[in-house]
């Protein structure tokens, strides 16, 4: 999917996403799902070619032909297995549709949503200029997006934010580091403390946590949480340390949907804030996500901005496209949106078809990201 423009974070810049998708089928029903793992383990350790692998020589094998009842009867069959959970997130996530969509009824309901539109934010990558960030930002807030997170990275922090909060004394401001910082890097951390920001993400090691709760105890500013946390354990444990004040949930991280409500729970429980991440995924992980947004707690503006910001053509039918800083719940059962066959095949460069009890049948399975792709 090549995106519409050069997305730059601490990681590199990305020009286009290689993204693997999920059909299940059961009957004349489809449930769709995406992965949100990258090809080169960045992010988290997960990768294409090895969510890939795993799925179709080991888990959908075991999986295909078999009855489940519910999501949480799928849940009991992937148990056994560590890790792994962007993969398990993919067939967790198209069975909570296919589910849905048996039942008749939207998934927010099946979640236990609690509205029909979510807050929006957007998410602005790393800028040649503070000007050229300003003048994003102005765009961003003129267009009713109800919060601007800035991508930062070491020397490129307190300069944007400056420029930023000057030309918008009131807007919710916000900053991700992707994991570019640590503790030697707490002066200038702190020098973002009065610009007001609603929380600083993800500053540390992706894997941390006590570092994190260190770096807390010395910020005003707070800490938002968002590779650390890929389970419930994650999130408690974050929480009893203090680690951060905010969670930056997103469903693919986490293993889907059962997961993704528990970490909401305990967060309510525990008071900290919420809000739903995004990973740039198509209108198909761009719908799981707004439907998990309808969760009570989720009241912080999460990343599901439009999806013509990201792609000249989604693939499916359905925009998503924000209206005054609100995204409307796909109508319909399940997900509420249908694959658009014909973007599809023309983005489409390998297509795998398993059946139970069969060897899956593999078409040009790629080894490689895009030639052009850059990190």
């Amino acid at each position: 999917m090549p995106m519409r423009f050069d997305f730059e974070t601490s990681f590199g810049v990305q020009r286009r996403r290689f993204v693997p998708l999920l059909t299940l089928r059961s009957g004349h029903l489809e449930g769709y799902a995406e992965g949100v793992m990258d090809h080169l383990p960045l992010y988290r350790e997960e990768t294409v070619p090895g969510a890939l692998a795993l799925l179709e020589g080991q888990w959908l094998p075991r999986l295909l032909g078999r009855h489940f009842a519910t999501p949480e009867a799928l849940a009991l069959a992937l148990a056994p297995y560590r890790g792994n959970r962007m993969a398990r997130a993919m067939i967790e996530m198209a069975f909570w549709d296919l589910w849905a969509k048996h039942l008749g009824v939207p998934l927010w309901q099946v979640l236990g949503g609690v509205r029909t539109s979510v807050p929006v934010g957007i998410s602005l990558g790393i800028q040649a200029s503070a000007q050229a960030t300003t003048d994003l930002a102005t765009r961003a807030v003129e267009d009713g997006y109800q919060r601007v997170k800035l991508k930062i990275k070491p020397g490129w922090d307190e300069q944007p934010v400056a420029a930023v909060r000057e030309a918008h004394p009131q807007i919710q401001l916000t900053v991700d580091a992707n994991s570019a910082y640590s503790l030697t890097d707490i002066s200038a951390l702190q020098a973002l403390d009065p610009y007001r920001l609603k929380y600083l993400e993800q500053p540390l090691a992706f894997d941390d946590l006590v570092d994190h709760a260190a770096l807390q105890a010395q910020l005003r500013t707070p800490i938002c949480l968002d590779e650390s946390v890929t389970s419930l354990q994650d999130a408690r444990k974050a929480l009893s340390i203090g680690a951060g004040r905010v969670i930056n949930l997103k469903v693919g991280r986490v293993g889907g949907h059962l997961e993704a409500r528990r970490i909401h729970d305990l967060t309510l429980a525990h008071g900290a804030a919420l809000w739903c991440g995004g990973m740039m995924e198509t209108g198909i992980g761009r719908a799981h996500n707004i439907h998990l947004s309808t969760l009570e707690h989720f009241t912080l503006p999460g990343d599901t901005a439009s999806a013509s910001r990201y792609w000249q053509h989604d693939v499916i039918r359905e925009p998503l496209e924000v209206n005054d800083g609100w995204m409307a719940v796909p109508d319909g059962p399940g997900i509420g949106v249908t694959l658009d066959p014909d973007t599809l095949q023309k983005v489409t460069r390998s297509c795998r078809t398993l059946h139970a009890g069969a060897a899956p049948h593999i078409d040009g399975l790629p080894d490689q990201p895009p030639s052009d792709e850059v990190y």
